[in-house]
């Protein structure tokens, strides 16, 4: 339960983001539950919102979304190899660094059924929490959803900083990412 009470108040943020892309509130929640990751949602609403084409759509969120390759990898050593194709598939689907951290704490063998129990939790309040955005945007005023677009940025951060504090080599990433990140966007040739 505390990760779906996580994933409502992130989500929310998200939706938001929908909302400002254009999407409905059906649109958000399909979305949401489809895709279920906040990075790799958050930039396909910023392209969705700026013209983006599908080809951009699929790549950006490739690379947004690679963490989830290693997860799933290291996931799948903790299932017996005797466990069934579609059990990994369907636990590959909805690996997010929430579930990962509590499923790859298990001291034995994951059971695929633990996992499921963690998803039918999560999903539904990551992709509830996406509809109640986009309904909310729909309602508050321009300020407000303005502000609110804000906390998704205050979430990434919380997720940089408290690593990049306990490690130096992960700060400095972290800085190298951010100068990185501001001259290419001031490059004209690349930022176009």
């Amino acid at each position: 339960m505390p990760i779906a009470l996580g994933y409502l108040a992130v989500s929310f943020t998200l939706g938001i983001a929908a909302r400002n892309a254009g999407l409905t509130v059906f649109q958000g929640f399909l979305a949401a539950l489809l895709t279920n990751a906040s990075a790799g949602g958050y930039v396909g609403f910023l392209l969705i919102s700026t013209g983006g084409s599908y080809w951009e759509m699929a790549i950006v969120t490739l690379i947004a979304n690679a963490r989830y390759f290693l997860m799933s990898t290291a996931l799948s050593q903790k299932l017996k190899a005797d466990t069934a194709l579609y059990h990994r598939m369907l636990i590959g689907f909805d690996v997010t660094d929430e579930l990962f951290g509590i499923s790859i704490a298990q001291r034995d063998w994951l059971n695929p059924y633990y996992f499921y129990g963690a998803m039918l939790v999560a999903l539904p309040a990551w992709s509830l929490g996406t509809a109640i955005g986009v309904a909310a945007g729909n309602v508050l005023s321009a300020n407000i959803v303005s502000a609110l677009s804000v906390a998704l940025y205050g979430m990434f951060l919380a997720v940089i900083i408290p690593p990049a504090k306990e490690n130096s080599k992960v700060g400095l990433v972290v800085l190298i990412s951010f100068i990185l990140s501001f001259i290419f966007s001031r490059l004209s040739f690349l930022s176009k």
